[in-house]
């Protein structure tokens, strides 16, 4: 594989870790993916849960969260360590000066238009930014408005298909049309930025995203244009996943017809593997609603039949009675559990058997 170069930072691997909340890729999926060649990421949503024995706010323990898993990535590794920050939440701009100010590599931002991210940044600022789209219109959007306001353009773009897993940009009829495939989507996204690449004498690799599993994957979609991929999914059932070992069985046990698509309390239609949970939901059942995170800013919980951050963070730590796991719809492929070293192994020749 061709290594994947975003400015100067070189992955030797063009694989990146999706950012997976909430608790799914902190610190030790991100520094183990680092440590292969690969980018590993850090996933900023509902950090304020998991480290609330920092404060009682909890976005004052969001922020302290997150600091205290970049410094535990970088004391794991050298390698490249990114944050992943929905444009969603209501802390987003805490959770990127964080990211900025602690010198991650990369900050990805999705789940909506990063349209002010390079105001963020200062001087002394390293961290690359990495807008993620769902549409070459998007990346053109996000290109025009920060050349003009912040004469920056994207290091790089993830653009993400409908197959990914959690919360998609996309309408629900748009999911299964092939007219919005991730193969129509990045070629879509690269021809939608060159006007800014030759205008600017600039380079913005495209990272292919959602549904990708295999190394043929990766080569097929590299053979389109891409300059690498982002997988999520494959990451689950690893070793060094951050999440409980019922959320990652809760994948090796899963067929094909499990995983659906469901209407997210935030309003965005999301990709999971069903459970009884789910099933309660969809015949009306409700939890009571109390409030305390206010974590995504288009969540309307007066009309809620859950919270979503406490659903997602009962899965996190193993208690899917009262919550579920958001997956990639490739994730019944899922078969064992093996270190994020024998996955690497295996796309690395996955991919060398493709390209024969």
């Amino acid at each position: 594989m061709n290594p994947l170069r975003i400015g100067n930072l070189v992955a030797t691997v063009p694989v990146v870790q999706g950012g997976m909340g909430v608790g799914i890729s902190l610190s030790g999926l991100a520094a183990a993916v680092a440590n292969e060649g690969g980018i590993g990421v850090i996933s900023s949503a509902g950090l304020g849960l998991l480290y609330k024995n920092y404060s009682d706010d909890y976005l004052t323990a969001s922020i302290e969260g997150l600091k205290y898993e970049i410094r535990k990535a970088r004391e794991k590794t050298c390698g490249l360590i990114g944050v992943n920050v929905m444009v969603a939440m209501s802390n987003y701009t805490d959770m990127v000066k964080t990211a900025i100010e602690q010198k991650v590599d990369l900050l990805f931002c999705g789940a909506g238009l990063p349209l002010d991210l390079p105001g963020y940044l200062n001087k002394e600022s390293v961290s690359k930014l990495v807008p993620i789209v769902s549409s070459g219109r998007a990346a053109k959007l996000i290109c025009r408005k920060w050349l003009n306001d912040f004469n920056y353009l994207p290091d790089a773009i993830v653009v993400e298909g409908p197959k990914a897993g959690g919360h998609l940009g996309f309408k629900r009829d748009q999911i299964a049309d092939e007219s919005y495939s991730l193969d129509r989507l990045v070629p879509e996204v690269i021809d939608a930025i060159k006007e800014f690449e030759n205008e600017q004498g600039k380079t913005i690799p495209v990272i292919a995203a959602g549904g990708i599993y295999t190394g043929n994957d990766i080569n097929r979609f590299i053979e389109l244009g891409a300059s690498g991929v982002q997988m999520g999914t494959r990451f689950v059932t690893t070793l060094e996943c951050d999440a409980s070992d019922a959320f990652k069985q809760a994948y090796i046990d899963a067929k094909e017809e499990d995983i659906e698509i469901i209407q997210s309390p935030v309003g965005m239609p999301g990709r999971a593997i069903g459970n009884d949970f789910l099933e309660k939901v969809k015949k009306g059942f409700k939890q009571p609603i109390r409030c305390p995170f206010k974590c995504i800013k288009t969540c309307e919980i007066s009309s809620s039949p859950y919270c979503i951050i406490t659903a997602l963070y009962n899965a996190f730590k193993g208690n899917l009675k009262n919550g579920y796991a958001f997956a990639g719809a490739n994730a019944f492929l899922s078969t064992k559990i093996v270190s994020v070293k024998e996955l690497f192994y295996e796309l690395k020749n996955e991919y060398a058997l493709a390209v024969r």
